[in-house]
C-alpha cells in the first residue's frame, strides 16, 4: 500500500511540476501576448535575430513546446515566413535550456518548496485583482512556485520509492561501456518526452537520477538521455501541425530536422563530446563540485553547436522541407478553413490571431461572392448563367459554414484563462461573423432575384435601370474593399472608418432615390410593375448589404452596431 501511494506521489508531482510550467507559460503569455507578437514581427528580419529571439521568448515561458508551436501557428497563420520560423526554432531549442541550468545552480539538496511557498502569499493578492494584467502576473508566480514545489516532492517521491536503486537494477543488465546502451537511452529520452510533451520535466528527472550518483548511470548515460529529450520533443509541435496547412507542417518538419541532425551529428563524436565538454566545466569553468553543471553544459553545448552550424544551412533546410512536403494543389473555395487547426497554439490568447487571419478571408470570399453577381448581368447562354449562379450558392455555404466553425472555436477560445481584452475580442469578432454570413445571404438573394427575374420577366432592364443598378454595385464594391482594408488591419491599431460611414450614406442616399424614381417610371408606364419589383428588389438588396457591411466594420473598430 505504501509503495502504491509513493507511485502516485511521484506522478502526482511531476503533475505539479507540468502544471506550473503550464500556467507560468500561459500567464507570461497573456501578460505580453502582444509584446511576444511584436518582438516575432520586428526581430525575424533576419536569421541571426530569429536566433535570439528564440531564445529570448523560450528562457521567459521556459517551454520550447511553447514558441514552437507558437511559432508554427504564426506561419500557418501567414504571419511569419518559413525561413524566419527556423530561426526562431533554433533559438528556441536554446532557450530551453535555462530550466536545466536553474535547477543545477539551485540543486537538490535545498528545499526549494521552503521559498516556492512564501510566492504564493505575494501572487494571492494579484491572482484576485481584476486588473487583468496583475491577474496574469499572478498565474506567472503561481506556476513559478507549482513547479519548483512540483521539483522538490518529486525529489522526495523518487527517495521514498527507493528510485535509484530500481534504476541501478534496471541498468545492471546493461553493458554499461557498450554504444548500444547510449543508443537505447537516446531512444528512452526520446519515448518518455513524446508521452510527458514536456522536454523540461524529463529533463528535470534526469537531473535528479544523474544527482543520485546511480551506478550504471554516469554522465554518458545522462548525456544520451538529454539527446533523446530533444528528438522527443518535436512531437508536440509535429502532432500540432497535422491540421494546419503546408507552411506550419514544413516548420514542425524543419524543427525535427534540426534536432534529429543534431542528435545523429553528436552520436558521431559521442565520447570525444562527452570528454571535450567534461574538460571545459573542470578544467575552464573550473566547477568541480556540482555535477550537474556537467549535464546542463552538454545540454546547452549541445543546442547551441548544432544551431552554430545549421544556421549558415537555413536556405537549403528550406528546400528540403519544401521538397519533402510539396504544396498540394486545393481548391481555395472549398467550405473549410484556411488558418484555424483546433488545439494549434498552446494559449487562448494567441489563438484570436488566427481568428483573426480566417475572418479576413471570410470577408474577401464575401467579395469575391458580390463580384460573381456583378458577373452575371448580360450573360445571354442560360448554361453560363446557371453555371454562375450555382457558384454564388456555393459561396453562400460556404459562408454558412465559416461561421459556424469560426463561432465554435471563438468559443472554445472563450473557455480558457483570457484577459479583459481577449474577452471583448471575442465578442467583436462574433458580431464580425455573423454580419459576414448574412454578407453571403445578400449575395445569394441578390443572385436569386436574377435568376427568378430571367425566369419569369422576359423584359429586359431599360439602359437607365441598368445604369443606376451599376452606380449602386460600384458603391456596395467600394464598401467591401473598405471592409477588407478594416479586417486586414492589425488588432490595436486605430480604424478610420470615415469612409465607410460616407460610403453607407451614398448607398441609403441612391436607395431612397432610386425607390421614389421607380414608382414614378411605372407610374408613368416607362415600364411595368413585375420589372419595376425585380429593379428594386436589387436595389433594396445591395443596400442591406451595404448596411451588414458597415457593422462588421463597426465591430473591428469597437464601435457599437
Amino acid at each position: 500500500m505504501d509503495a502504491l501511494i509513493n507511485v502516485f506521489s511521484l506522478l502526482g508531482s511531476l503533475a505539479l511540476f507540468l502544471y506550473g510550467m503550464k500556467i507560468m507559460s500561459e500567464g507570461l503569455e497573456k501578460f505580453a501576448g502582444e509584446r511576444l507578437r511584436a518582438i516575432l514581427a520586428a526581430m525575424t528580419k533576419n536569421r541571426v535575430m530569429g536566433v535570439f529571439t528564440g531564445i529570448f521568448i523560450t528562457a521567459l515561458i521556459q517551454s520550447s513546446s511553447a514558441t514552437t508551436v507558437m511559432v508554427v501557428s504564426f506561419v500557418n497563420a501567414g504571419l511569419m515566413s518559413l525561413v524566419q520560423s527556423i530561426g526562431v526554432i533554433m533559438g528556441a531549442n536554446i532557450g530551453t535550456t535555462v530550466t536545466a541550468w536553474i535547477i543545477s545552480a539551485i540543486g537538490f539538496k535545498v528545499n526549494i518548496a521552503a521559498f516556492a511557498i512564501p510566492l504564493l502569499a505575494i501572487g494571492m493578492p494579484l491572482i484576485f485583482s481584476g486588473n487583468s494584467k496583475r491577474k496574469s502576473i499572478g498565474e506567472f508566480v503561481f506556476g513559478f512556485s507549482f513547479l519548483f514545489m512540483g521539483l522538490s516532492f518529486l525529489q522526495n517521491s523518487a527517495t521514498e520509492l527507493n528510485m535509484g536503486e530500481m534504476v541501478a537494477s534496471m541498468l545492471a543488465t546493461l553493458p554499461v561501456d557498450s554504444f548500444g546502451t547510449i543508443l537505447l537511452f537516446v531512444l528512452v529520452g526520446a519515448v518518455v518526452t513524446m508521452i510527458v510533451q514536456a522536454s523540461a520535466a524529463t529533463m528535470a528527472i534526469t537531473l535528479m537520477l544523474f544527482d543520485m550518483h546511480i551506478p550504471g548511470f554516469g554522465f554518458e548515460q545522462a548525456a544520451a538521455l538529454a539527446m533523446g529529450q530533444n528528438i522527443g520533443t518535436t512531437i508536440t509541435a509535429f502532432m500540432a501541425s497535422l491540421t494546419a496547412n503546408t507552411q506550419a507542417r514544413r516548420a514542425a518538419l524543419a524543427h525535427m530536422f534540426f534536432n534529429v541532425f543534431g542528435v545523429v551529428a553528436v552520436l558521431c563524436v559521442f565520447y570525444p563530446a562527452c570528454d571535450a565538454v567534461r574538460w571545459f566545466v573542470t578544467d575552464v569553468l573550473h566547477i568541480k563540485s556540482n555535477d550537474l553543471f556537467l549535464l546542463s553544459a552538454f545540454h546547452t553545448a549541445f543546442n547551441v553547436l548544432n544551431t552554430l552550424i545549421l544556421i549558415w544551412f537555413v536556405k537549403q533546410i528550406e528546400r528540403f522541407v519544401c521538397r519533402v512536403l510539396p504544396e498540394k494543389g486545393t481548391d481555395e473555395n472549398l467550405p473549410r478553413l484556411k488558418y484555424i487547426s483546433a488545439g494549434l497554439l498552446s494559449t487562448a490568447e494567441l489563438s484570436l490571431l488566427e481568428a483573426r487571419k480566417e475572418i479576413a478571408l471570410m470577408g474577401q470570399r464575401c467579395q469575391r461572392a458580390f463580384d460573381l453577381v456583378v458577373s452575371m448581368h448580360g450573360i445571354e447562354k442560360d448554361d453560363d448563367f446557371n453555371a454562375i449562379f450555382k457558384k454564388v450558392e456555393k459561396y453562400e455555404g460556404i459562408t454558412d459554414n465559416m461561421e459556424y466553425e469560426i463561432a465554435h472555436y471563438l468559443q472554445q477560445v472563450a473557455d480558457g484563462h483570457l484577459s479583459d481584452e481577449a474577452k471583448r475580442q471575442i465578442q467583436r469578432m462574433l458580431r464580425e461573423v455573423d454580419d459576414l454570413e448574412s454578407v453571403g445571404d445578400c449575395c445569394y438573394n441578390l443572385a436569386r432575384t436574377l435568376s427568378r427575374k430571367r425566369t419569369k420577366c422576359k423584359e429586359h432592364f431599360t439602359q437607365e435601370q441598368m445604369i443606376h443598378i451599376s452606380e449602386m454595385e460600384q458603391l456596395v464594391k467600394l464598401s467591401l474593399m473598405q471592409m477588407i482594408e478594416t479586417l486586414e488591419m492589425p488588432e490595436g491599431e486605430g480604424h478610420d472608418i470615415s469612409k465607410s460611414y460616407e460610403t453607407e450614406r451614398e448607398i441609403n442616399a441612391l436607395r431612397t432615390s432610386l425607390r421614389d424614381n421607380n414608382l414614378l417610371q411605372i407610374s408613368a408606364g416607362v415600364y411595368d410593375y413585375d420589372l419595376g419589383a425585380f429593379y428594386i428588389d436589387l436595389v433594396n438588396g445591395m443596400e442591406k448589404l451595404g448596411d451588414h457591411v458597415l457593422n462588421v466594420v463597426q465591430a473591428k473598430a469597437r464601435q457599437k452596431v
